[in-house]
């Protein structure tokens, strides 16, 4: 009878321990995560890259007027100097990298490209560096490996 009641006694503790064991990892998994803000530096790469994105669909769509409020004077005459005709274009920017400095962010955009003009298609890619400035941030010079030079025979 002694062995009986030890074996239930042993049984309910280890029950309890069990019951226990699962209250605190319930309690230790559950609740709100707190969430992080966003840093400066991610917020301004985020809109560098939004930035870039607005040019370039802007500039599929030959709509002139969103690439001038994307961009500064310079940044303006810098993509529309070079400009070559083409009848539709499916351009696609992967941004690599973007450095901070100071004011100015640079922005390391692998793009790559088609160009039809009339029956002939050109394909190019490349790694180009948006250099953007201001609040809120514009393009302000193409420093390398301007995607929008093309289609070039």
């Amino acid at each position: 009878m002694k062995e009986a009641r030890t074996a239930h006694m042993t049984l309910r503790a280890t029950f309890c321990v069990l019951c226990c064991g699962l209250l605190v990892f319930i309690v230790a998994c559950g609740g709100k995560k707190e969430v992080k803000a966003v840093s400066r530096e991610s917020a301004m790469a985020q809109d560098a890259f939004a930035v870039a994105e607005a040019v370039r669909d802007a500039y599929a769509k030959k709509d002139f007027t969103v690439i001038a409020d994307k961009c500064t004077k310079e940044g303006y005459r810098d993509i529309i100097d070079s400009i070559r005709y083409f009848d539709s274009v499916d351009l696609t920017f992967t941004p690599r990298w973007v450095e901070i400095e100071k004011s100015k962010v640079y922005v390391n955009i692998a793009w790559k490209g088609a160009w039809v003009v009339g029956k002939d298609t050109i394909r190019e890619r490349g790694m180009a560096v948006f250099q953007m400035e201001g609040t809120p941030l514009k393009l302000s010079k193409i420093v390398r490996g301007n995607p929008f030079k093309y289609p070039e025979k």
